[in-house]
């Protein structure tokens, strides 16, 4: 007689489990420069994590959260083929339609290309003619995508009389690279509003600065912009530079302006 799903001969014993488990975290973090390096990502201990890879442990359940979340998987990496459950579309980037157009480029953006850390942004105030918003941003790596966070000034809201906490003024994106390039696709909480950058690798001093643009997505205005020249220095882990750019984010006139960040911008030729 067959047996019914509920027989206990039906059920994958603990060892089998633990087998599948330890070869998906071998296929998921196949991408990662190094165990020690997948480790401190992740915040397990590396022995600890040996054992889920030869199959002879399982996480416990906040742990288990932590890798699902980590590699954008859900928690049947504990009972089925990581390549079995991603043959599932699990969001849109994944979607048939556009899977190979679209979301094919979402991945591979490696940390050569654009590294991991901090960044000092530049560009001209989409409001204001005369002058231009400098911040700090934050690019990391999950899962293979690379993603963007940062905040709007706190002025930027207020002149519109928004809330200025800091929900209300943070922004996030995703980041794919480009032919000859990076892009973002950036966007505040709610998609209330989102920007399109460009950035390609300046060619000078060591290689830390990106130029290009950014597109807000809004209505043609003649005393606004829609789009200008954008420039990226890269910070990395920096404390001291970090919290340095910190404090001098927000409207600042073109003379406040890092000399070499005024300078990319061009500030008195038309953007095209």
């Amino acid at each position: 007689m067959a047996n019914r799903p509920g027989d206990r001969q039906s059920q994958p014993s603990p060892a089998e489990l633990r087998s599948v488990f330890g070869a998906n975290l071998r296929r998921l973090g196949k991408h990662a420069p190094s165990i020690s390096a997948l480790c401190r990502d992740l915040g397990i201990n590396r022995t600890q994590f040996n054992r889920y890879l030869a199959g002879e442990s399982f996480p416990r359940p906040d742990v288990l959260h932590r890798i699902c979340t980590f590699f954008n998987v859900d928690a049947r990496i504990l009972l089925e083929p990581v390549e079995d459950i991603r043959q599932e579309p699990r969001d849109l980037l994944s979607h048939p339609f556009i899977a190979d157009y679209v979301g094919a480029g979402m991945k591979g953006l490696v940390e050569d290309d654009f590294p991991s850390g901090f960044y000092r942004f530049s560009r001209a105030a989409f409001s204001e003619e005369e002058r231009f918003v400098v911040g700090v941003v934050h690019i990391s790596r999950q899962g293979g995508y690379t993603f963007l966070r940062g905040f709007e000034p706190k002025e930027a809201l207020a002149m519109y009389d928004l809330p200025t906490d800091a929900a209300s003024r943070e922004y996030r994106g995703l980041v794919m690279p480009q032919a000859e390039g990076i892009a973002a696709l950036v966007s505040r909480r709610d998609a209330v509003t989102t920007s399109f950058n460009y950035l390609s690798r300046a060619a000078a001093l060591a290689n830390h600065f990106w130029v290009g643009y950014t597109v807000r997505t809004t209505p043609e205005n003649p005393s606004g912009r829609r789009a200008a020249r954008l420039v990226y220095e890269y910070l990395g882990h920096d404390t001291h530079k970090v919290l340095a750019a910190a404090r001098g984010a927000g409207y600042r006139t073109m003379k406040e302006l890092v000399p070499f960040h005024r300078q990319q911008l061009r500030v008195n030729e038309p953007f095209r």
